[in-house]
C-alpha cells in the first residue's frame, strides 16, 4: 500500500465523503504559526491537528519533547476531528513532511491503514494552481476505535539492552552536526545513542522538496548497509522527524521497522544511559 500520494490523487478525492484531510503545519519554536498559516488559506475542507496540542502528550520527567499522547485521548480526538476507522485521512504540511508523517505514524500506530501523506506539502499544492481556502470546515464528530499496534514503538530500555545484544540497528535521523555532538540547539546534551547510523531524514527528498520514490529510498538505505533481514529502530531529536524516515523505509519494503518514540530527548533523561560523539568508529 502507498503512503505518499500526489497532488493530482489529493484534488482528484478532494470532495469525497469519506476523505478527511489534515493540516499538519507546524514550526518548531513558534507554535501558533502553522495554526495561524492554516487560517490564513488551506486546502478546502482540511481541518487543523496541532503538533504540540494534538499530536503530543503532556512533558514529563521522561517520554522526551514531544511524548507520544495516550492511545484512548488520541482517539477520542479523531474521533472529535471527524476522522472514523472507516475514513481516507490525507495529511500534509510545509516542514517537508515531516508534521504529517508523525499524523501517520499515529494513525498507524492506532491500528488505521488508509493514512496518506501528500508530496510536496502545501507549497506543492499552490505551486500546482489548486484551490485554496480561509474557511473552516464544520466537523461533525466521529467514532475512532483504537487498535494499538505495540510492535511499531521500542522503549529506552529495549534500546539500551540492544546496546550489548545488537538486536536493533539504530537510525538516527538529526543532521550530520548534532549527530555528531558538534551543535545542540535544542537539547541539554549533544551526541548521539552509541552504535547509531546517521540518516539525516530530509535526504529522503528531492532537492525540490518531493519525495523520492520507492526505489531511490531503497538505493538510499542499502547504500547505508541496511537490508531487509535488520531490525531497525528510528529515532531523531523528539521523535517527530524520525517518523518520515519510518515512511521512507517502508516505502523501500523495510519491513521490520520500529519508532523509539521519546528518542535522543528522552534517552538523555536518564544519567545512566552512555552517549557517543564523532562518527562511529573513529
Amino acid at each position: 500500500m502507498k503512503n505518499i500520494v500526489s497532488v493530482r490523487w489529493v484534488l482528484a478525492r478532494l470532495y469525497e465523503p469519506d476523505v478527511v484531510v489534515v493540516d499538519c503545519r507546524f514550526q518548531l519554536g513558534q507554535p501558533e504559526a502553522g495554526r495561524n498559516a492554516y487560517e490564513e488559506s488551506h486546502i478546502p475542507g482540511a481541518i487543523y491537528l496541532d503538533l504540540e496540542k494534538d499530536l503530543s502528550g503532556p512533558l514529563d520527567e521522561h517520554g522526551g519533547r514531544h511524548p507520544l499522547p495516550d492511545a484512548a485521548e488520541l482517539a477520542a480526538r479523531f474521533g472529535k476531528a471527524g476522522i472514523s476507522n472507516e475514513t481516507r485521512v490525507v495529511a500534509y504540511d510545509d516542514q517537508g513532511g515531516a508534521m504529517a508523517s508523525r499524523l501517520w505514524w499515529l494513525l498507524k500506530y492506532l491500528g488505521h491503514e488508509n493514512v496518506f501523506v501528500m508530496d510536496g506539502g502545501f507549497s506543492a499544492w499552490k505551486t500546482a494552481g489548486c484551490p485554496v481556502s480561509a474557511e473552516q470546515k464544520i466537523i461533525v464528530p466521529a467514532q475512532f476505535v483504537a487498535t494499538v499496534q505495540h510492535s511499531m514503538l521500542v522503549e529506552a530500555d529495549e534500546v539500551r539492552e540492544s546496546l550489548d545484544t545488537g538486536r536493533y540497528v539504530l537510525i538516527d535521523s538529526r543532521e550530520a552536526p548534532r549527530y555528531r555532538g558538534e551543535v545542540e540547539p535544542i537539547d541539554l546534551v549533544a551526541g548521539h545513542i552509541p552504535g547509531a547510523r546517521n540518516m539525516f531524514w530530509a535526504e529522503g527528498r528531492h532537492a525540490d522538496g518531493s519525495w523520492k520514490n520507492a526505489n531511490e529510498q531503497l538505493e538510499r538505505f542499502s547504500g547505508a548497509g541496511l537490508s531487509a533481514d535488520d531490525e531497525i529502530v528510528v529515532y531523531c531529536g523528539s521523535g517527530v522527524t524520525a517518523t518520515p524516515n519510518v515512511l521512507a523505509l517502508q516505502e523501500a519494503g523495510f519491513g521490520k521497522v520500529k519508532l523509539y518514540a521519546g528518542s535522543w530527548s528522552d534517552w538523555i533523561s536518564y544519567p545512566e544511559n552512555p552517549i557517543a560523539t564523532g562518527e562511529e568508529g573513529e
